[in-house]
């Protein structure tokens, strides 16, 4: 998949998303929306879990990124994942996001994202040093929530978090080099180029 280059490009790197794992995550949203109508939930279409963010780039430093995320996809093998359970960034008095984790247990995630890392820093980019954390951000909580609803958020991280979980595991088959424009109605992404995994 390929698309003009023009102009400085904001830029990400990221997992696929396929349509089944959209349509659970439209569910929990929609589940866990009713325990806490204030808060402002993300457009599941626009939710991804990304390996690495790059920010503005050059039509150079692109075509750097796109063949870094080739490079790594042909020496990576594909994988599955699932959607694990509900959690917080921030204090728990006030928290700043609610993410859904991932459940990955053979690693290769893990390996992948260090794979991207080391390639991208190779090639001058700079990147995250923070412990890979694989989450998929639900909401981002701008303002401190009432009371009631700290109250249920907590009670709702505590429990056992029925129908939240996907027993389905999600195939892997390509890393995605995606433009985000941010735009007045919220960020639209774009891929501009499916990487696909050697045995995938």
């Amino acid at each position: 998949m390929r698309c003009c280059l023009h102009g400085m490009t904001r830029t990400f790197i990221s997992l696929e998303m396929n349509e089944h794992l959209q349509s659970h995550l439209v569910g929990v949203i929609r589940q866990v929306a009713q325990v806490l109508p204030g808060v402002r939930w993300v457009d599941p279409a626009g939710i991804h879990l990304t390996l690495a963010f790059l920010g503005e780039l050059t039509n150079e430093q692109l075509a750097e990124a796109i063949e870094a995320t080739e490079t790594v996809a042909q020496h990576s093998e594909g994988f599955s994942y699932r959607l694990a359970r509900l959690g917080i960034f921030g204090p728990v008095h006030r928290p700043r996001t609610i993410w859904m984790g991932i459940d990955e247990p053979t690693g290769a995630l893990s390996h992948l994202y260090r794979a991207l890392n080391r390639e991208l820093e190779r090639r001058g980019f700079e990147v995250d040093k923070r412990p890979f954390s694989p989450h998929l951000t639900l909401a981002r909580i701008k303002s401190p929530l009432a009371p009631d609803e700290l109250h249920r958020l907590q009670h709702l991280l505590q429990g056992k978090q029925y129908g939240i979980a996907s027993s389905q595991f999600y195939p892997v088959q390509h890393l995605d080099v995606m433009k985000s424009e941010l735009l007045p109605a919220g960020a639209r992404c774009t891929c501009l180029r499916e990487c696909v995994l050697s045995g995938a």
